[in-house]
């Protein structure tokens, strides 16, 4: 008897929390005469009037709003245009409200009927109809996504929604292509895409959603149906004059059980397709590992990339073969695989002009560069993954070969030299990751990571220079630069998690290792052909062994308003390494705690504050330690003669989220300050033909503080999306040049503004401007700089004869730095489409850089130094493509 009462309290304790957690109110929506109306707006508000919940009706009048706060005076509210708004009082959630809507007469005269874009919200999620925002003009749907208000596409395919980046782009809800989603917003029509869904704390794990601590913002774009019933893709191939082609071919399903997006495609007309496999999160993701490692150690000292879209400077001629496919068993399981190779052939030609002030001297050099460079990039990536909420596994493969060629012929101050660089990269790595969830709710998480990267880098330079310091004043043949940093890496732990009503205790420990050998050499080809090594000074065969061993805990509170979590990890660090040719053979052990502290407050249905504060204690890698000098490039040496750096830093932000989705409008402030304190500084010796670097111990101390707006709001009666923000950061830093320590101070303000505007049914006008001013100035000296720059981007497209699309655009860029002459430049570009309907084929003809510009300066300012550089860019292009869908 006793055990039955209990179990009938445990259920009716069960349903009580359930109810508390979900409250819905139901009905239907009709006219007088019974008939259903569709997209009618439901808003629920409380006593105050406040909207605790909105939705719009399906095409049979129903609706169902969701809410979780306790309230009484509850009031139903229907509105649409052509009927009477009504109100409702809401007492009895288990009733059906089923109001009538009574007709009203709309004078045309003066009342204009639009078809209003509207957003409908379920929870965490955010609907954006692609018809509102679509328009004839507009081919794929990140061509729409940029129109969407809160919703920003940066230059090179990044999507943040109201200030925060997205950590995955799912299509129909399935994870095809984690964070490299280029290829789908350039590629998939807006015409097969039904919705655009905001997942705010995202968690694609799920038996983690009772509790969900995820902060993340993820897209989802809900696919039509008749969009799935069959491959869908296009064939375009283009021809143009000075001698340019552009060819690409897309194919695409997207069925419930197999989804795939393969293509290929290959121009000389200066678009890098790889961009298409840029991964937007790669930093965060390397953040879960401490597994340091230089991305490479040579380079040819190339020029820059030219502050302009890459489409306006790149001389390429460059092929990809891209293979993403999805094949899913049942709901819970599914087999990835994700396949490309790149291969790229670019030149680049430059002059540059350099200053560095340095207090009672100017260091200057004149540079001119003609590069030939040869990337080529291959990667498979196989993932399996089970996700159920009892159990989730997940286990992804990754090979990565990334060959890289690069010729260059270069003149410093007169005196010419041509390098040869040849990096070869291979990295190879398995991540596993195991989760059970135990008859108690507690969950058992077992991760392993393995990883090993090899990485041979040889530079060539005939002929030899700097003899002064390299062959005793003696002018001889060449320099050769041999390196090798092969790489072995583990990191694996085991968890408990506890779940207790609101409350998850998580505990973990485990370990890692990082095993490197560093092996450098560098020889000297003489006038008489024979090799020799510079000095003993020009070798390193360092062994590096870095083990960590840790343990952590984890608290997190999620309740309906406030989510908090707090991590207090604690680890033993140990590193040896040694050179027995350079008598060095050291041993280093570091306990650290590296607490940090995140909350998050619901100020309201859709509104939200955080904050979070960390400690951070970071030890340095292999390339701060060896002792052996190293010829970076033609004009850099670098050495060491430091222990290994640590730093210890401070970091605290604060963020303020708003929306008013009824309204479209959007607005996000974010609010950031780090502190870190270092042991070692590098020490530059600068001359008009080289620099030398080496790591001394010094104790410095970096600063930087920003803070960073935005808003995004639709005009309704304009049918246009306004975009504003603005950037403040300020770093305080310390430099050590020429034995002289300099203070600096830097500050950098951005101000950015946008506009995509329908103007009629057939035209569309978008402009973008962002204005940038920065100053840099020393405390010591009178060393300061400031740097001014105004960039403008505007189009008008517009339709004609119903299948036939014109597009003009241009972009302007002022500079202006003190001291120097004002830069201004100006392309324009022309585009006209035909649309065959009957054949599914578009013909295009454009011509970019109308003004046929050859030549682009660019000013580059850091703390003390300013650089001038002349690149060679493509003149006027004109191309005739024809583009086949199917």
């Amino acid at each position: 008897m006793k055990k039955q009462l209990l179990y009938t309290f445990l259920i009716f304790m069960l349903s009580s929390v359930a109810a508390l957690a979900q409250k819905q109110v139901k009905g239907k929506i009709k006219d007088t005469k019974g008939t259903p109306i569709a997209s009618v707006n439901i808003n629920l508000k409380d006593k105050e009037g406040n909207i605790l919940s909105f939705t719009r009706t399906n095409d049979k009048g129903e609706y169902t709003l969701s809410f979780t706060e306790e309230n009484k005076g509850l009031t139903l509210e229907a509105t649409i245009i052509g009927f009477q708004k009504k109100m409702i009082e809401v007492a009895d959630l288990t009733k059906s409200y089923d109001p009538s809507l009574v007709e009203t007469e709309i004078n045309l005269k003066t009342v204009v009927v639009k078809n209003r874009p509207v957003l409908t919200s379920n929870g965490d999620t955010l609907n954006y109809k692609t018809s509102d925002f679509a328009d004839k003009q507009d081919r794929t749907i990140g061509d729409v996504l940029k129109k969407m208000p809160g919703i920003v596409v940066d230059e090179n395919g990044k999507v943040t929604y109201n200030g925060k980046g997205i950590s995955n782009l799912y299509l129909d809800k399935d994870n095809l292509l984690d964070d490299k989603y280029n290829i789908a917003t350039k590629s998939i029509p807006h015409g097969a895409v039904e919705k655009v869904q905001v997942i705010q704390n995202d968690q694609p794990i799920k038996m983690l959603r009772k509790n969900n601590m995820s902060d993340d913002v993820a897209l989802n774009l809900v696919i039509k149906d008749d969009a799935k019933l069959k491959m869908m893709g296009d064939i375009k191939a283009g021809l143009g004059t000075p001698d340019r082609f552009d060819g690409n071919i897309n194919a695409m399903m997207f069925k419930k059980q197999l989804k795939f997006i393969n293509n290929l495609k290959g121009n000389n007309i200066g678009i890098d397709p790889g961009i298409d496999l840029t991964s937007h999160n790669m930093a965060d993701y390397l953040k879960r590992f401490d597994n340091s490692k230089p991305a490479s150690f040579l380079s040819a000292g190339a020029a820059g990339v030219p502050t302009l879209p890459q489409k306006r400077s790149l001389f390429n001629k460059a092929g990809l073969i891209n293979l993403n496919n999805l094949y899913k068993f049942n709901d819970d399981l599914q087999l990835k695989a994700n396949i490309s190779y790149l291969y790229d052939q670019r030149t680049q030609e430059y002059n540059k002009f350099s200053e560095t002030y340095l207090p009672g001297q100017t260091i200057r050099y004149n540079e001119v560069q003609n590069n030939a460079i040869n990337p080529q990039k291959f990667r498979a990536q196989l993932n399996l993954n089970k996700n159920t909420e009892q159990s989730y596994l997940n286990n992804t493969f990754v090979a990565d070969y990334a060959p890289n060629k690069t010729n260059s012929n270069v003149v410093i101050n007169g005196i010419g030299a041509n390098q040869g660089l040849s990096q070869k990269t291979f990295d190879i790595s398995n991540e596993l990751s195991y989760r059970k969830k135990l008859k108690s709710d507690n969950i058992l998480n077992f991760y392993s990571y393995l990883n090993r990267t090899t990485q041979p880098e040889i530079l060539n330079i005939r002929p030899g220079l700097n003899a002064d310091i390299l062959n005793n004043g003696t002018p001889y043949l060449g320099l050769d630069q041999y390196v090798k940093l092969p790489t072995s890496y583990t990191n694996n732990f085991i968890s408990f998690a506890l779940v207790k009503n609101k409350f998850t205790q998580t505990y973990k420990t485990g370990f890692s290792v990082q095993q490197q050998n560093f092996k450098s050499e560098l020889y000297r080809i003489q006038n008489n052909q024979t090799t020799e090594l510079v000095s003993q000074n020009t070798t390193n065969d360092l062994d590096w062994l870095k083990t960590k061993t840790f343990i952590e805990a984890g608290y997190d509170y999620t309740g309906e308003k406030i989510k908090a979590s707090l991590f207090l990890p604690l680890s033993y660090n140990n590193i040896n390494y040694s050179d027995p040719a350079k008598s060095l053979d050291k041993n280093l052990d570091k306990f650290f705690v590296n607490p940090s502290f995140n909350i998050k407050y619901q100020i309201g249905i859709e509104n939200y504050i955080s904050a979070n504060y960390s400690f951070n204690n970071t030890l340095g890698g292999i390339d701060d330690v060896y002792r052996g000098t190293v010829l970076k490039n033609y004009r850099s040496l670098f050495a060491n003669n430091a222990p290994i750096s640590e730093s210890k830093s401070h970091g605290v932000g604060a963020n303020f989220n708003f929306r008013k989705a009824m309204q479209m409008l959007f607005f996000s402030l974010g609010v950031n300050y780090s502190a870190t304190t270092l042991n070692t500084i590098s020490s530059y010796t600068l001359s008009d033909n080289i620099q030398q670097r080496i790591v001394l111990p010094l104790a410095n101390q970096a600063k930087s503080f920003s803070v960073n707006a935005a808003a995004s709001k639709y005009l309704f009666d304009l049918r246009s999306t306004v975009n504003i923000g603005g950037t403040f950061s300020q770093s305080t830093f310390d430099q050590l040049q020429n034995n002289r320590l300099l203070p600096f101070n830097t500050q950098t303000m951005t101000y950015n503004a946008g506009i995509d505007s329908k103007l009629t049914n057939f035209m569309n006008f978008s402009y973008n401007g962002t204005y940038t001013v920065s100053n840099n100035k020393s405390s010591i000296s009178n060393i300061s700089s400031k740097f001014q720059q105004l960039r403008q981007q505007s189009s008008l497209t517009f339709t004609t004869f119903k299948s036939v699309f014109i597009n003009v655009a241009a972009e302007h860029i002022f500079t202006h730095q003190l001291d120097q002459p004002n830069l201004s430049y100006l392309f324009a570009d022309f585009n006209v489409r035909y649309k065959l309907m009957k054949l599914k084929t578009d013909l295009e003809f454009g011509v970019t850089n109308l003004a046929n510009v050859k030549k682009f300066e660019a000013i580059n300012l850091s703390a003390n130094s300013l650089t001038s550089g002349t690149y060679y860019i493509p003149g006027r292009v004109a191309m005739l493509k024809a583009t086949f869908n199917f």
